[in-house]
């Protein structure tokens, strides 16, 4: 593989394209001020106006989210994983019905395995803009985002109407339904009832884990950060490991699927046959399976990285929770 070839693998931070009509919550305020980024796979986007950067079929989509202080994402749910790393800024993440059943404030670097089928949602609570980069389950992304009754109605108020296909129309802009399409009906209070309401004595500890706990944990080989056996126990159909200046190894390895690479401080050389490449935080590179490679890093200082890779299991549900 050529460079040329490989660079069309790697999506700069630089050239993020962002989508600032993803969700039906666009016009909102309080949350008209998001822009949402489809890394890899075309992710739960409701909205036309998505630019996909590389739509290479990995087990997962890759996917991000930016924005500025005080603006939020609104109430959703998932049936698959949904998995945040903050890459900058000061977040806070909430869940629940009405977002008040339990929060964890992150920092850069930590990273959170929201439990599938709770309704979440997050906020930038820092000073700057800030980014986070999300991991999603399946290749398609889990068939949608489901909203909680309040956001729909909000969204409607304000121009936004969700088909039942999960398409979104701008009435503002003249759009309409088409005939026999019906808007995206509300859960009802019989399905509202089902979706769990864990306090965050329950989340926090089993889904959240610290990037300085990553650090230790990786002083001598990759840690295990969300794996059947990782720091957060989880099989949604993907693993992910957290690597670092100790336990980058400068032996060249393949993978037999497509793999992910995330730096999340300092700068890394990726080398492989053929060719080599340079990485910063933000960027995200896929390495095509079968391909002999390595990361390092390419400068002094702190040097820190997510790897993503699907598994055999199926993506669904979070385990944690089905097991617990």
């Amino acid at each position: 593989m050529t460079p040329a070839e490989m660079e069309r693998r790697i999506v700069r931070y630089g050239n993020l394209k962002p989508c600032k009509t993803a969700f039906i919550d666009a016009h909102t305020p309080g949350s008209d001020q998001k822009e949402n980024f489809t890394i890899i796979g075309g992710g739960v986007s409701e909205s036309p106006d998505q630019h996909v950067h590389i739509s290479i079929p990995h087990g997962f989509n890759i996917g991000a989210a930016g924005q500025p202080p005080k603006c939020r994402n609104s109430l959703h749910s998932h049936r698959t994983a949904e998995v945040f790393f903050v890459l900058s800024g000061r977040w806070r993440f909430f869940w629940g019905r009405w977002g008040d059943a339990g929060e964890v404030t992150l920092e850069p670097g930590d990273i959170f395995n929201i439990p599938t089928g709770i309704f979440r949602g997050f906020e930038n609570i820092g000073n700057d803009y800030g980014m986070i980069m999300a991991i999603l389950g399946g290749d398609d992304a889990g068939g949608g985002v489901i909203w909680a009754p309040q956001v729909i109605e909000d969204a409607a108020n304000h121009g936004l109407v969700l088909s039942q296909e999960g398409k979104l129309y701008d009435t503002k802009k003249g759009q309409a339904l088409p005939d026999g399409i019906d808007p995206m009906p509300v859960l009802t209070a019989q399905e509202l009832a089902a979706f769990p309401e864990p306090e965050s004595a329950d989340v926090v500890p089993n889904h959240v884990a610290r990037y300085w706990d990553m650090v230790a944990l990786a002083d001598r080989a990759p840690a295990k950060v969300i794996g059947e056996k990782g720091m957060l126990r989880d099989k949604p159909g993907f693993e992910v490991d957290f690597v670092t200046r100790a336990s980058a190894s400068g032996a060249m390895h393949q993978h037999n699927k497509p793999s992910v690479l995330m730096p999340v401080r300092g700068h890394w050389r990726v080398e492989w046959d053929g060719g080599g490449a340079t990485l910063a935080p933000g960027d995200t590179m896929s390495v095509p399976e079968n391909l002999m490679h390595r990361a390092q890093p390419s400068m002094t200082g702190d040097a820190s990285l997510f790897h993503v890779i699907a598994t055999e299991d199926q993506a669904g549900p979070t385990w944690v929770a089905q097991a617990g």
